[in-house]
């Protein structure tokens, strides 16, 4: 059986995602990923090697690109039974302490840190918290474009967390939209008892 994915125009983390969903449902066959840029094909590949499946990539142009992932007899393995996760003493805690993702480029960082919070919520083993300070409590106040990704989470049981001083500071505190208001001392804490802390 082959499946065809069209995932040309999506932005990263889609067309990943994308073919994590249609594997799930494949038995055995193949899936066909078409993509329109070379990091969607090497981001694909990497998926392909981490579920230990075989893969071929056709290009047809700079800009038209098929990658096809092999899935032999039963369900596709699901990621991580490839690499085992180390097991973690406690929960994993993310923070966010910033509305963008990395130095550089301010509209670029944004764009980054919506494309992260939304992979969190595809996630299937969730963090416990999301920690919010600084201007990272902008990503959770209504009108935020990363406010939908966050409720997403909560709804999931992910305790999303901003910082009192930090809405204040921003005059925000009557805009939080999702989760809480809290302190630097939980925020602390939540840090110290954490197995695994995530910052982006």
């Amino acid at each position: 059986m082959k499946k065809t994915i069209d995932a040309t125009g999506l932005r990263c983390p889609l067309p990943v995602l994308e073919a994590k969903r249609a594997l799930k449902d494949l038995e055995a066959g193949t899936l066909e990923v078409i993509v329109d840029n070379t990091i969607a094909v090497q981001n694909l590949e990497k998926m392909a090697r981490q579920l230990g499946l075989g893969y071929e990539v056709r290009s047809y142009g700079p800009d038209r690109h098929a990658i096809l992932i092999a899935v032999e007899g039963g369900a596709a393995p699901r990621e991580g039974e490839a690499q085992p996760q180390r097991p973690s003493a406690g929960p994993t805690v993310v923070v966010l302490g910033s509305d963008q993702m990395g130095t550089g480029d301010s509209e670029l960082g944004r764009v980054l840190m919506k494309s992260f919070i939304y992979a969190l919520t595809e996630l299937e083993e969730l963090p416990a918290k999301v920690l919010l300070y600084n201007s990272g409590v902008k990503l959770a106040v209504e009108g935020a474009d990363t406010l939908g990704d966050l409720r997403k989470l909560a709804e999931r049981g992910v305790e999303i967390l901003s910082c009192g001083t930090c809405l204040n500071f921003f005059n925000l505190t009557e805009q939080l939209g999702v989760g809480a208001v809290t302190n630097m001392y939980e925020i602390v804490q939540s840090q110290m008892a954490a197995g695994r802390i995530v910052r982006p």
